[in-house]
């Protein structure tokens, strides 16, 4: 609900209805996947498939059978006719995660799809016709790769007609404590456990992690909070973070305490309220002008 996700939200809703690439590009664990499949089910090819391919994770001589097929024959071990993933996703979306990790060959035929509309399966001589949207996401800096001779620069324009940043989880003010109560909730039902609050302490040790793997390290910390816990509430040491002490000086102004309070209290009733924002601004006991005034005070939507 904070106001990088919220402007998110109203940025995919512009694209998606659009044909033309995009490229999503943000830190690993942020999320980009789930703009993809976000892009293309608000998109007039909903109903169409939706394949997605991990540029990185596959060995560099099966990616060109993985994206383009093969014919029987075409190699040893091809026993039989192979639908690549382009193909695959015809009349669809394919998503090309990790594509700064795709060699320069493969760069090399993948602007060739995307320039003529048709491929060519490994070991055949027919063009086939594959009208597909293509979305790519990369956490990597693909311009220091073009420079540095790793990434095509003309696929680069082909690909990046469109853009969007997924934002690092330590950037999205106020949503830190929503998501660990929705993992809570989210994982209970798979470890059989009832779903844990967290101690003040725990939130503080959250608050001042600075979560490198986003909200996926979230994901996995409260999974193993929840497993680890002997208490009502998880504790920073179920979550593998330290507790730490806040300091006894520079204790800050009595308007800075105001400014957390008011925060903090924002944040809670946006937990419990935040698909009724009269309510929550009744539960407040403020009015709504005011309720959006201080949201937009502490940039929390």
């Amino acid at each position: 609900e904070s106001r990088t996700i919220r402007d998110l939200r109203k940025l995919l809703g512009k694209l998606a209805p659009t044909e033309s690439p995009v490229l999503i590009r943000g830190e690993s664990g942020t999320g980009k996947e789930l703009v993809a499949r976000t892009l293309h089910r608000q998109s007039q090819r909903h109903d169409k498939p939706f394949v997605a391919i991990n540029c990185g994770a596959i060995p560099e001589h099966l990616i060109q059978s993985e994206l383009f097929g093969h014919e029987k024959g075409a190699f040893t071990g091809a026993h039989q006719r192979k639908t690549g993933r382009i193909e695959a996703a015809n009349g669809g979306t394919l998503f090309l995660d990790e594509i700064g990790d795709l060699p320069l060959e493969l760069q090399a035929n993948l602007l060739r799809f995307l320039q003529e509309k048709h491929i060519e399966r490994v070991g055949g001589s027919q063009p086939i016709a594959v009208d597909v949207r293509v979305l790519a996401a990369t956490h990597v800096d693909l311009e220091a790769a073009i420079v540095n001779g790793r990434f095509r620069e003309d696929l680069y324009y082909r690909l990046n007609v469109l853009q969007v940043e997924t934002a690092p989880l330590r950037e999205r003010h106020g949503d830190l404590a929503m998501l660990a109560n929705h993992f809570s909730h989210f994982y209970s039902l798979e470890t059989g456990r009832r779903p844990r609050t967290f101690s003040a302490q725990a939130l503080v040790a959250m608050g001042n992690h600075q979560w490198p793997g986003n909200v996926r390290e979230l994901a996995n910390r409260v999974r193993r909070g929840l497993v680890l816990a002997e208490g009502r509430q998880i504790e920073p040491p179920d979550l593998g973070l330290e507790a730490r002490q806040a300091p006894c000086v520079a204790m800050g102004t009595l308007e800075e305490y105001k400014d957390r309070a008011e925060r903090q209290a924002l944040c809670d009733v946006l937990q419990r309220h935040s698909n009724n924002l009269s309510v929550a601004a009744r539960v407040l006991g403020v009015s709504r002008p005011t309720f959006y005034r201080l949201l937009h005070k502490h940039q929390i939507r």
